[in-house]
C-alpha cells in the first residue's frame, strides 16, 4: 500500500530555516515581537515528535510558557491547527496535549507551576519568554527532564536586561559556550514588519522599549523596572561584591511570608552609614519551622526580624498567627512592618538602595530587584500603576518591608549602642 503524504500548512520563514536544520543540542533564539517564533518552534516540535522512532517509553516533547494561561492562549491553537492534517491524532483539551500515531506527545505547560514537570522525561523542550519565568525553573526542574534520552532544549524570547536568558549560553566568566545554536532576529533586519508599521510602533514606544522589544537589545533598560537604574549604578560603584559578615554588628532580617508562594528573607547589617545586605534565602513548600532552623543555624547575632503586617492574622486551623508561630520557634524581637501603600514602599527602597552593599550570596535577590517592574498595558502602550506579580515579587516585597521598617527599629533597638550607629535617614 502506498504511503500517505501528509501536508502540514506551515512554510518556514527563510530566517528560521537555520533553526530547523540545526545539529546543536541547545538553542537560543532572540527574536523581535511578531516574528512568529512560537509558530516555528511548535512546528519544529511536531516534526520531531513524528520523526522519533522510539517505541518505549513513548517520545515526549514540551512547550513551556511563563504561565499556563499564556501557553493555552499563545500556543494551543497553533499546536492543534498544525497537527490537524495528521490522521489518527488524539487531543486532550483538559491537559493541553496532542498525541500522534507513533505514540509521541507534545504538551503545553506553564512555568507558574513548573513543579508539575518534576519527575517527567522529555525528548525536547521549548522555553518561551524565559525572562518572565522563575530562573530556578530551568536548572532545578526542566533541565533534568532531558537527561534520560539526551533531549534538546530551546529558549525563545525577547530581552529583559542581562538576566538568566541572557546568561543561559554563557559560562561564569561571561564567555559564550560552544556547541550552542544562536539566532538573533531584529525587526530592522528581518523585513517581517513593514517599515511604515515599524515607524508607527516606534512613535508609541520609548527608545528603551523599542530597543528591547524590536531590536533585541539586552542592554536596554527593562521596561517599567522600579530599581533597574539603581541596581545598575550599584554594579558600576562595585557595591555588588563580597560583603563579609561583621561580627560586631547585629543582623536584621526582613521577610515576605508566602503560603502558596515563596517565602523570601533578606539579612542586613548597618555599619556606619552603610547598609550591608549580607545574605538572602528563599524557599517554598515548607513550614515556618524550616525557615526558623535556617536562621538559627547561621552564625549571625540577630537584632530582630521584620515581618509583613498580615503575619498578625490568626489562621482558622490553628487559632495562632504566623507571628506567634515564629516566636514559639525561637525567633525573638519580631517587628511588624507598618501598613503602607506599595508606591510609598517602592520610594523608600529607592532612597535606601544607594546606601546598600550586596554580597554575592544574594544573587537571586539581586536579580529579582533588577527585574521587579510595573505591568505593561499592550493595548494602551503604557505602564500600569501596579507591579507585575511573578517570581521577583517575593524578594522585592521583603526588601520593601526592610526599607519601610529598618530606620524605626534601628533607633528603637539602638543596634549596638556602644558602636554609636547613626540614624539611617530613610524616607
Amino acid at each position: 500500500m502506498a504511503e500517505q503524504r501528509i501536508v502540514i500548512p506551515y512554510t518556514p520563514r527563510p530566517q528560521f530555516l537555520a533553526y530547523h536544520e540545526r545539529t546543536e543540542r541547545f538553542s537560543k533564539i532572540v527574536a523581535h515581537r511578531r516574528f512568529g517564533k512560537t509558530v516555528g518552534c511548535i512546528n519544529d516540535k511536531i516534526r520531531a515528535a513524528l520523526s522519533n522512532t522510539r517505541q518505549y517509553p513513548p517520545p515526549r516533547y514540551s512547550y513551556v510558557a511563563p504561565t499556563y494561561a499564556q501557553a493555552k492562549d499563545i500556543a494551543w491553537g497553533y499546536l492543534k491547527h498544525y497537527s490537524a492534517p495528521i490522521p489518527g491524532i488524539k487531543i486532550s483539551e483538559s491537559e493541553l496535549w496532542v498525541e500522534y500515531p507513533n505514540g509521541a506527545r507534545v504538551r503545553l505547560y506553564g512555568a507558574d507551576n513548573y513543579d508539575r514537570m518534576r519527575g517527567l522525561y522529555n525528548d525536547g523542550v521549548t522555553v518561551d519568554e524565559p525572562s518572565q519565568m522563575d530562573p530556578r525553573a530551568w536548572p532545578e526542574v526542566i533541565r533534568p527532564t532531558l537527561s534520560d534520552y539526551n533531549g534538546w532544549g530551546t529558549w525563545i524570547g525577547t530581552p529583559q536586561g542581562r538576566d538568566w536568558f541572557y546568561k543561559i549560553d554563557r559560562d561564569e566568566k561571561g564567555e559564550l559556550l560552544p556547541d550552542f545554536f544562536r539566532l538573533t532576529l531584529k525587526a530592522s533586519e528581518t523585513g517581517i514588519i513593514k517599515p511604515e508599521e515599524l515607524a508607527s510602533l516606534r512613535d508609541g514606544l520609548s527608545e528603551e522599549q523599542y530597543a528591547q522589544e524590536f531590536e533585541c537589545s539586552f542592554d536596554a533598560a527593562v521596561v517599567g523596572a522600579y530599581y533597574g537604574k539603581l541596581m545598575t549604578q550599584a554594579e558600576a560603584d562595585k557595591r555588588i561584591t563580597g560583603v563579609p559578615y561583621e561580627p560586631t554588628a547585629q543582623v536584621w532580617t526582613a521577610w515576605d511570608l508566602g503560603i502558596r508562594d515563596a517565602t523570601a528573607i533578606w539579612f542586613a547589617q548597618v555599619v556606619g552609614r552603610e547598609i550591608r545586605i549580607i545574605d538572602y534565602y528563599e524557599g517554598s513548600g515548607v513550614d515556618l519551622g524550616h525557615y526558623a532552623r535556617e536562621l538559627l543555624n547561621k552564625p549571625y547575632i540577630y537584632a530582630g526580624h521584620i515581618v509583613p503586617h498580615d503575619a498578625q492574622a490568626k489562621e482558622l486551623g490553628t487559632g495562632k498567627s504566623r507571628l506567634e508561630v515564629l516566636e514559639s520557634l525561637g525567633l525573638k524581637n519580631l517587628n511588624v512592618a507598618p501598613m503602607h501603600r506599595v508606591e510609598d514602599g517602592i520610594n523608600a527602597v529607592r532612597v535606601m538602595l544607594p546606601k546598600c552593599w550586596f554580597d554575592g550570596k544574594c544573587a537571586r535577590g539581586i536579580e529579582a530587584l533588577k527585574l521587579y517592574r510595573a505591568e505593561f498595558n499592550d493595548k494602551l502602550r503604557a505602564l500600569k500603576p501596579r507591579p507585575v506579580h511573578d517570581w521577583t515579587s517575593h524578594a522585592a516585597d521583603a526588601f520593601r518591608y526592610l526599607a519601610m521598617t529598618l530606620d524605626g527599629v534601628a533607633v528603637q533597638a539602638g543596634f549596638n549602642r556602644q558602636l554609636e550607629y547613626p540614624r539611617l535617614g530613610i524616607a
